[in-house]
């Protein structure tokens, strides 16, 4: 995840100053929660601090069949939630990003 971090810091280094970058093993749900578990979220800085934006782990690894493929899942998830939070499309923020429909 820190290669891709910094890949795209190194363009939006600016509009990335105020968010950290996280690693959690899962997602927090609720029991009755249907539906596909979360990859990653943003979720919003309190009291001042920075917005963050987690990976959960076990989700993402369990996801990808294989080295590669978790390596595009975390690229992927990094520049929708980036994307996201800028109010871009995910294609703005990275011309290699692979819409889900391809």
């Amino acid at each position: 995840m820190g290669d891709e971090v910094r890949r795209l810091g190194r363009r939006w280094g600016r509009e990335l100053a105020r968010v950290e970058f996280t690693v959690a093993e899962v997602p927090e749900v609720e029991p009755w929660f249907e539906g596909p578990v979360p990859l990653g979220e943003t979720v919003p800085g309190e009291g001042g601090g920075p917005v963050r934006i987690v990976v959960y782990r076990r989700p993402v690894e369990a996801r990808a069949s294989g080295d590669q493929e978790l390596g595009r899942l975390v690229r992927d998830l990094l520049v929708e939630e980036i994307a996201d939070l800028l109010g871009l499309s995910p294609e703005s923020v990275d011309p290699s990003y692979d819409s889900p429909d391809d």
